[in-house]
């Protein structure tokens, strides 16, 4: 169905098609196969579902912006090909990258990132909220980035409000591609966007057998250990189980206060009943067969975190090699009139202090060839 919005702050009227049918697909190909660059961006239900699904596709191509529904029944193999021929516009196209190859192995053939582009040029406010109020007067409704994106029928707000997201791209994109022009860090950006293209391939990192020390959990000493792990399994349990997202079961805080009373060696109903209450009537019997678990397991049993590499203490020479790297960066970021992480972060700062022969591949070349030219590079 199309769609309009009027809208005082625009003094325009946004106009976009919403598909949910295989035969409303033609006009969008169309547009596509014309075009010779395109707006992309995406909505995903990640705070609704325990597994995270892409649920709508917003394109604006040729003109004309499109919100395809990416769980209605639509074969969509001839839409990817066309949408990896062009180049995107995109915004935190991080996130969106890693979802669409993890969804349908998507990858695009170059990449503008609003957001990267913004950072470069040391723009404090870079959400796109933010460059959109600061660029073109529009206040989106930030409300809607928390919504449910998997709920059908989609309100016309949220349906105008996923379109505005890319409606302005194109000529946000000109704006910032002229000020990094001006101070001629465009070849800097467009490494930048290469890179990310390449690691959104890396899809999202596998659950990690650790996940379960959460912050505190290091001063976690005896039974609180033990505990914390058995309820943070039943925890992920749960999750899939009702299909949520494993904070909606218990939070992190939860968890952290019954393991830091089981670590206190109180009673085993003390921890039950003064850290849950009857408050979780429906989980309450799992959750306390989970406690007792917990206070029946030997923490010498538990996994242990193996000690990796990067963790190992550093040597005289290498700090004082990692605070000549930090102290370089932080000059030519003054300089530069840019945050420091943008040319390295501290964990990378970490790797180069270590191994100084690896920061050809640590950095991209632009950050590397600037600390490489440092004098206390060659000392």
């Amino acid at each position: 169905m199309g769609e309009t919005n009027p809208s005082t702050r625009l003094n325009t009227t946004l106009h976009y098609q919403f598909i949910d049918r295989p035969e409303q697909l033609t006009p969008l190909f169309a547009a596509l196969d014309r075009c010779t660059e395109i707006a992309l961006d995406t909505e995903a239900d990640n705070l609704f579902r325990y597994r995270t699904r892409v649920c709508l596709l917003q394109i604006q191509a040729a003109g004309e912006i499109y919100l395809v529904d990416l769980l209605a029944d639509m074969a969509l193999d001839r839409l990817w090909p066309r949408l990896a021929a062009k180049p995107l516009i995109m915004h935190g196209s991080d996130y969106d990258l890693r979802l669409l190859w993890e969804f349908c192995r998507f990858q695009p053939l170059s990449l503008f990132d609003t957001m990267f582009a913004a950072q470069l040029l040391n723009i404090p406010r870079f959400g796109l909220a933010a460059l959109l109020q600061q660029n073109f007067g529009v206040e989106l409704d930030k409300d809607h980035q928390k919504a449910n994106w998997s709920q059908r029928p989609l309100d016309q707000d949220m349906l105008d409000y996923a379109a505005m997201d890319v409606f302005h791209l194109l000529a946000l994109r000109d704006r910032l591609r002229d000020e990094l022009i001006k101070l001629g860090r465009l070849e800097w950006f467009e490494q930048k966007c290469r890179w990310q293209i390449e690691v959104g391939r890396d899809g999202f990192s596998a659950p990690d057998e650790n996940a379960w020390r959460i912050t505190g959990s290091e001063r976690l000493r005896g039974r609180g250990l033990p505990v914390l792990h058995a309820i943070w399994q039943w925890r992920e349990s749960w999750a899939e189980k009702i299909n949520t997202p494993p904070f909606k079961v218990v939070g992190n805080e939860m968890l952290g206060r019954i393991a830091r009373a089981a670590d206190e060696e109180r009673p085993i109903e003390e921890v039950l009943y003064l850290n849950l209450g009857r408050r979780h009537d429906r989980l309450f019997p799992s959750l306390a067969e989970a406690v007792r678990k917990g206070f029946a397991t030997d923490p010498h049993t538990l996994p242990r975190r193996e000690r990796r590499r990067e963790f190992a203490p550093m040597s005289p020479d290498e700090l004082a090699r990692q605070d000549r790297l930090k102290a370089d960066r932080d000059r030519l970021a003054l300089a530069l009139n840019i945050d420091p992480t943008l040319i390295a972060t501290r964990s990378q700062l970490v790797l180069i202090a270590r191994d100084p022969s690896s920061i050809e591949t640590v950095l991209l070349p632009w950050q590397a060839q600037l600390l490489k030219a440092e004098p206390a590079w060659k000392s």
